[in-house]
């Protein structure tokens, strides 16, 4: 028998967040750190400037791409030195393709446990 629920929740102004870690073995653990910096990396074009609008350190930054490029079948992000032309980086096909499936499992897994979800929220102290 589940206790009574509440139909309004104390909080249902303030938003939801869901954070999602896979891990895969020792190999690789893919959450939403290194999703928000692959993320930061296409829309910045920079491994500095993704790691810095994260409060990250470049050193920080740079392991974590390392981290994702050795653990894949190919390099999730392409990167260029600086220089005279200027340096960047982009995501790779396959960061693209990683990154979608990462968003769309946060999206199935936050509407699948809605109602989990509403039930845990209505328990909160108002």
């Amino acid at each position: 028998m589940s206790p009574d629920i509440p139909e309004e929740s104390p909080r249902s102004a303030a938003p939801i967040r869901l954070r999602l870690r896979l891990h895969f073995g020792d190999l690789l653990m893919l959450g939403p750190g290194k999703a928000d910096l692959l993320e930061g990396i296409r829309d910045t074009g920079s491994i500095a400037a993704a790691g810095r609008g994260m409060s990250m350190s470049y050193k920080r930054a740079w392991s974590l791409v390392e981290d994702m490029n050795t653990a894949f079948r190919a390099p999730l992000v392409h990167s260029s030195r600086g220089g005279a032309h200027g340096g960047g980086a982009s995501l790779t096909e396959m960061g693209e393709v990683v990154l979608a499936h990462y968003r769309r499992l946060e999206e199935i897994t936050l509407q699948a446990g809605q109602d989990d979800i509403a039930a845990i929220e209505a328990l909160l102290a108002p």
